[in-house]
């Protein structure tokens, strides 16, 4: 497996992801932002944080496995959310949690969370990118 997830002594150890990823292999995969829009360009979940990082985390799953990748194989991951706040937290949490078990994955790569202003659509809540090195 190309992508080793660690957590270094001396910095804290959070539960959503690790702090660092090693990445030995030899090809890099850079998914755009995904958003929460199914294969047909709908948006998914609108005005539902939880439902649109859940399809947020689906397609990027999509994405990697187009190429042959998986999740096993994100060495980072940005996360874009409109008008954060600490509040958000939970939604955010159940999103990945869901998203996480229909993959079948534990999605713990080191992770950015940005709040922004807004996205490309008023519908969009969340963007997920991702960052995957395969062999």
């Amino acid at each position: 497996m190309p992508i080793t997830l660690v957590n270094p002594g001396g910095l804290p150890e959070i539960d959503a992801y690790r702090q660092v990823s090693v990445a030995t292999g030899s090809k890099l995969v850079f998914v755009a932002g995904q958003v929460a829009w199914d294969a047909d360009g709908a948006t998914v979940g609108e005005g539902d944080l939880a439902a649109q990082v859940e399809r947020c985390y689906l397609n990027v799953g999509t994405a990697l496995a187009g190429v042959g990748a998986s999740f096993d194989d994100v060495a980072k991951l940005t996360v874009y959310v409109v008008d954060w706040t600490p509040d958000k937290m939970p939604l955010l949490m159940d999103g990945i949690t869901r998203a996480a078990t229909k993959l079948g994955v534990t999605a713990t790569p080191p992770a950015s969370m940005l709040g922004v202003a807004a996205l490309d659509v008023p519908e969009h809540l969340v963007e997920v990118e991702a960052t995957a090195v395969v062999d």
